[in-house]
């Protein structure tokens, strides 16, 4: 199976076009700031995901999906914060921060499927 194939893959690339969108209306004062970091988070965490997948041992893979759930760890902090300071709509906010809660369990479980089939 391609990671491309995989749900979390697919929803992950969802947030992050979404959260280029919703970044898009952010003050211009946040281009350098929070703009720029929700968007590398974003990216951040399919791109380790196809990193992983190209790597040749389980611990490499394992290491970044690792890596993934930080970066999505990362961004619900950072749509949180959004929220906080006005910058993007509480029910935008709540979809988001649903959404990247979906995404972290589904990284958790692909470590441990991960792991458990390569233990076995």
């Amino acid at each position: 199976m391609l990671i491309q194939d995989l749900d979390v893959y697919k929803k992950a690339h969802q947030i992050t076009l979404s959260v280029y969108a919703v970044t898009e209306k952010f003050p211009k004062s946040e281009i350098f700031g929070l703009v720029s970091q929700m968007r590398r988070a974003a990216v951040s965490i399919n791109s380790n995901l196809a990193e992983g997948a190209a790597r040749k041992t389980s611990g490499e893979t394992i290491h970044f999906i690792g890596i993934s759930r930080g970066s999505a760890a990362e961004l619900r902090y950072q749509i949180t914060l959004a929220r906080d300071l006005k910058f993007i709509a509480q029910n935008t906010a709540e979809e988001l921060l649903k959404q990247m809660d979906s995404i972290l369990q589904m990284l958790s479980g692909l470590m441990r499927n991960t792991r458990a089939t390569y233990i076995e």
